[in-house]
């Protein structure tokens, strides 16, 4: 049942405090990155997982572990490497010699928030016994379904630029995450204020501010808040733009596109507006909200063809363009 717009409004602003608190509170550990911030939040109420791309040294294990640290829920850091197994991701069963009976030994991925840190240095059956769980939101051992813990949210990350021991996500595995975001090097005034933060003395003291009841309540209010009509139509046409060969694609999609997004990337828009808009205090979110969270969302389900690589066009290009539209 929606709520109305009086409702909706005493509920954001129920929870305003917490979420800016929340967020000064990140912000105690980091400096810059804010759009960053931002979506990681989204995806923390949409209920989405999220993949960060970025080079070494930009504070993106960091920035989730901060993140993990002022949310008071269970966390776990896997660290993927070539000879990881699913076993030590997923848990398993362990004889007892006293009782005769197998007994269940959960892994890390039972916990609330998930950092899988550099995962395209495991081998596909790893990646797969992961985002598997990341989409069924359980996982079965010795015959047996255990349910993951609610919220969860994976938070993977990945070095763009060590092509050497490391297996690239197949991209229907890449569609399983909400957002794909690429990390940057920070401003001047940015890295001046980062060295002078994590070369002094001083320490700072985290306390949490949400729980799991809170954020699942607040996942509930992203799914109960109204949506414009025009607003979700605006969401079908801009994914549907991307799929060379269809109706609504322009001609420089059908060249320079060999695979558009699918139906999960116009969920994913919408809530992303969602969560958008309750962010920033608003009941309702309008297209600005829907165009702010389209490039992550569309990025790493935009296949280019060979043509545009060979002219350097990129994903983010070609969606840039669609936005103008």
């Amino acid at each position: 049942m929606q709520f109305d717009a009086l409702e909706m409004s005493r509920r954001i602003e129920e929870h305003a405090g917490f979420l800016d608190d929340l967020d000064r509170e990140v912000r105690k550990m980091l400096v810059g990155q804010r759009p960053m911030l931002e979506r990681l939040l989204i995806g923390l109420l949409a209920d989405g997982h999220i993949l960060l791309e970025g080079l070494p040294g930009l504070a993106k294990t960091s920035t989730v572990s901060t993140l993990a640290r002022a949310i008071d829920t269970s966390f776990s850091r896997i660290q993927f490497t070539p000879d990881l197994l699913p076993a030590d991701v997923l848990g398993t069963m362990i004889y007892n010699q006293k009782s005769g009976e197998f007994h269940t030994r959960k892994g890390p991925i039972f916990a609330n928030i998930v950092l899988a840190d550099e995962i395209n240095r495991s081998p596909a059956k790893v990646q797969a016994a992961l985002l598997e769980a990341m989409q069924e939101r359980q996982v079965t051992l010795g015959g047996e379904t255990h349910i993951l813990p609610s919220p969860f949210l994976v938070l993977a990350t990945q070095n763009p630029i060590e092509q050497e021991g490391t297996y690239p996500l197949p991209e229907a595995q890449l569609d399983r995450f909400m957002f794909m975001l690429r990390l940057d090097y920070p401003s001047f005034e940015d890295e001046v204020a980062i060295v002078k933060a994590t070369t002094g003395g001083s320490s700072v003291d985290h306390r949490p501010l949400l729980d799991a009841a809170q954020i699942l309540e607040l996942q509930q209010l992203v799914r109960k808040t109204p949506v414009a009509d025009n607003v979700i139509q605006r969401a079908v046409k801009l994914v549907s733009m991307t799929r060379p060969g269809g109706e609504l694609a322009p001609d420089f999609v059908s060249q320079q596109v060999s695979w558009g997004a699918g139906p999960r990337a116009s969920q994913y828009l919408v809530l992303g507006a969602k969560c958008r808009a309750i962010l920033h205090g608003r009941p309702t979110p309008d297209i600005a909200d829907l165009h702010e969270v389209a490039l992550p969302v569309l990025r790493h389900r935009v296949l280019t063809s060979f043509a545009a690589e060979a002219e350097g066009v990129r994903s983010d290009d070609v969606i840039q363009r669609l936005l103008e539209l």
